[in-house]
């Protein structure tokens, strides 16, 4: 009888079970589509993971090792994930609160000893939540712990009074590291491997790998010029693909902390901002969702976990695009069944030598010509395509051509929000108060939900 039973159930849950196959393959072939594409148009590099149905869906490696592009990466890689990493040290703080040794209100004077006297203001909670009130480092002075230090003890007066003010720098994360050192008594790195990784079973994880450690994909930008291995600050933690998936899991199932030390880390000090987890969201005691992007030199890294759906999507990189939303977007939507785009030409990378050497008159010239030749090449109906110029050109510090760029972005796309929150922030850069006030209060208009508009727009008004 309960053999007869047993072939029964199995006979009336194969259709089911086949439907999930099928289906998960018909995902998984829609994904390698949309990401070889990216891969031959120069979009994505590196190594990808999706889950669906806590099952690996599809697993790919896209790219090479290094910049001399001769040897293929695998799956068993390494890549550093930039701000990511900084959840092992909100986690090990979390770890030595729930061990009693230490207390989120503490000063940071408690445990370090030859700061000014700012550092008998400053909580670990504040380092947590980014309100210390710090500078960021100097990127252009720091080359090792010991100059930071050096920076730190010298550093007369904060930013901002702790506990008032959201800014994200590294000099927080800094602290905290040093802080889990005195109070472990270990050096952070050893901490790390010891109380975290092997713990969490992430075995092919490395913290500050260097040339000489094997299996470590190298970045590297689009002009072939690969990065180097140093870092001014020590305490990143490189990872492959299965062990990030590893980390996520052990989030999710508080193997090292407490629920409501998670909730403590995942929630961020106010609206858009970032919080030790990245952002998230939590019912009761249950983690929904788990999401956290970060970049270091040409690394760029994304986790995107729903746990409701079983879902976790992977992506790391080793030449940064800065589109791993956008590619997750796509991904999510062919796993929801929804429309997307097929990825495009990217028409910065493709023309980023001319436009170095032009104006945004003759930029916009370049993209009408282009336009007219091959309406489809560079995705000329998606208002990401100029916006990615307009932030290359405020990156390398062209604030006037970039407002020209957002502002003729915002006659092609009316209705888009996020084109007047660019040349908003465009503006707001110029020092132009006025014209960022009217463009975020647009962008707030067409997209009602956007916490950054609001957040802007409240600064304005306070200095109008």
């Amino acid at each position: 009888m309960l053999i007869y039973i047993t072939k029964r159930t199995l006979l009336i849950l194969m259709p089911g079970i086949l439907t999930l196959n099928m289906a998960a393959a018909q995902e998984a072939k829609k994904i390698d589509s949309y990401m070889q594409r990216a891969h031959q148009f120069g979009l994505f590099s590196g190594n990808i993971e999706v889950l669906e149905h806590n099952k690996v869906i599809y697993k790919k490696s896209l790219g090479f090792i290094d910049a001399t592009k001769q040897v293929p990466l695998t799956d068993q890689y390494r890549f550093h994930i930039g701000s990511i990493a900084k959840e092992f040290s909100a986690v090990g703080i979390m770890m030595l609160k729930e061990q009693g040794k230490l207390n989120l209100e503490d000063k940071v004077s408690k445990y370090i000893a030859g700061l000014p006297a700012w550092s008998d203001m400053v909580s670990i909670k504040n380092l947590l939540q980014y309100t210390s009130g710090l500078p960021d480092l100097n990127w252009k002075t720091v080359n090792g712990d010991a100059d930071n230090w050096k920076a730190l003890q010298k550093l007369e007066k904060l930013d901002a009074e702790p506990g008032t003010h959201y800014a994200y720098n590294n000099n927080n994360n800094f602290l905290q590291k040093a802080i889990i050192a005195k109070v472990s008594g270990m050096a952070f790195n050893d901490f790390v491997q010891q109380n975290i990784l092997i713990p969490a079973g992430m075995n092919a994880s490395l913290v500050d790998p260097t040339d000489q450690d094997p299996l470590v994909a190298k970045s590297y930008n689009n002009n072939g010029k690969q990065d180097t291995m140093f870092y001014p600050i020590t305490g990143w933690v490189a990872v492959t693909t299965d062990d990030f998936k590893k980390w996520s899991d052990v989030i999710a199932e508080y193997k090292l902390i407490s629920p409501e030390s998670t909730r403590k880390i995942l929630y961020p000090f106010g609206p858009d901002e970032q919080a030790g987890l990245g952002h998230g969201t939590m019912e009761g005691n249950i983690l929904k969702t788990h999401v956290h992007d970060g970049m270091n030199a040409n690394y760029q890294a994304l986790l995107d976990a729903d746990f409701n759906k079983g879902r976790t999507i992977i992506l790391l990189s080793n030449n940064k695009q800065n589109n791993v939303y956008t590619l997750n977007d796509a991904l999510q939507a062919i796993l929801d069944g929804k429309p997307y785009d097929m990825p495009v030409k990217s028409f910065l990378n493709e023309n980023k030598k001319q436009l170095d050497t032009m104006s945004a008159r003759q930029i916009l010239s370049l993209f009408n010509t282009l336009k007219l030749e091959d309406p489809k090449e560079y995705g000329f109906n998606q208002s990401a395509t100029l916006n990615e110029v307009g932030y290359y050109l405020l990156e390398n510090g062209r604030i006037t051509d970039a407002t020209a760029i957002f502002k003729h972005n915002t006659l092609l796309f009316p209705k888009d929000g996020n084109v007047y929150d660019s040349l908003g922030e465009a503006y707001y850069k110029q020092g132009d108060k006025a014209n960022a006030m009217i463009n975020y209060k647009k962008s707030l208009k067409l997209s009602p939900d956007s916490q950054n508009a609001k957040n802007i727009i409240a600064k304005l008004e306070k200095s109008l």
